[in-house]
């Protein structure tokens, strides 16, 4: 079983998730996507999408494979060292590595303080197409959890852009390069990897064959 976990606000048609879903299937492999914006976005957190994702690895008769794109990169790692007996492999897609850590501050202390004190903060949700109010519960959620020191055993491949201006590719290539077993490609793409989709697909293919 592949499962993908799309990242934030967005959801389980992007075009990513639309894009690997349709390949993988024609393979006639088994492929799920939790919607984590469900049962409501605004209360969306890091332990609810890991709890959305258990749920479906226990569906699972064998070990399965996540597919995590930005954020849900950031669950997929905390999903699999959490439970590495039951994830054979992980790909991560333009992964938010640091989205629990200090460095998601960069979105700036007085925005930060902002979103803590009015306790909610409006975002663009490509998925929905308007915006939305998200609690900053996910922020202090997101604090738990440890993406950039996680152990992750299994065969790990990831995919960054060099242009992307939401994840820091300097980030993800030094997590990459302390790991013998991850293998990294950077691609001459933005964050969606919207370019790069079809050498994607078809390396995460062979992965799985």
């Amino acid at each position: 079983m592949v499962i993908y976990l799309h990242g934030f606000a967005s959801g389980v048609t992007s075009t990513k998730a639309a894009f690997i879903g349709k390949a993988l299937r024609q393979q006639g492999l088994d492929f799920r996507a939790p919607d984590f914006n469900l049962p409501d976005f605004s209360t969306l957190t890091v332990t609810r999408m890991l709890q959305q994702t258990r749920t479906i690895i226990d569906d699972a008769q064998a070990p399965v494979t996540l597919i995590g794109s930005s954020l849900g990169g950031f669950v997929a790692v905390n999903a699999a060292a959490a439970w590495p007996d039951r994830v054979a492999n992980l790909v991560l897609l333009a992964p938010a590595l640091d989205f629990g850590s200090p460095a998601m501050t960069r979105m700036g202390e007085t925005a930060l303080d902002d979103w803590k004190s009015r306790g909610t903060m409006n975002v663009f949700h490509f998925g929905y197409g308007r915006f939305m109010p998200v609690h900053y519960a996910l922020y202090e959620d997101a604090r738990r959890y440890d993406a950039l020191h996680a152990r992750v055993p299994m065969p790990v491949l990831v995919f960054q852009g060099r242009h992307d201006d939401v994840v820091d590719p300097a980030t993800v290539e030094q997590w990459a390069s302390s790991r013998p077993n991850v293998e990294l490609h950077l691609l001459e793409d933005g964050h969606q990897l919207t370019a790069s989709l079809p050498e994607v697909t078809r390396q995460i293919g062979e992965l799985l064959q």
